[in-house]
């Protein structure tokens, strides 16, 4: 199992002391709002993305933007569909990669 690469440098989605979960919904908000995706209702953890309207090349793009906002290397194993369905599995995956 590859080890995720742990970076110094950028927090683009606020402040440090949010939580992982509050950081990932943030990088869910921005990329709904940057393609003017219509969401009635506030996003909850547990929301399956593909149902929210995000599509393959919105995934692709979380996956760049969650790496810049923890300053890790997601490695490539771990960039499935189960770890990329929801703020929740996105969160855990997180927690997951940081705490190694």
């Amino acid at each position: 199992m590859q080890n995720a690469h742990v970076r110094k440098g950028a927090n683009l989605m606020g402040d440090h002391n949010s939580s992982p979960d509050q950081r990932v919904t943030a990088i869910v908000q921005k990329i709904i709002r940057d393609r003017s995706i219509s969401v009635c209702n506030p996003i909850r953890s547990d929301h399956k993305l593909i149902e929210i309207g995000l599509r393959s090349l919105d995934l692709a793009r979380l996956v760049l933007l969650v790496e810049n906002e923890f300053d890790l290397e997601i490695p490539s194993v771990d960039i499935t569909p189960a770890n990329f369905q929801s703020v929740s599995t996105v969160t855990q995956l997180v927690r997951k990669l940081v705490s190694m």
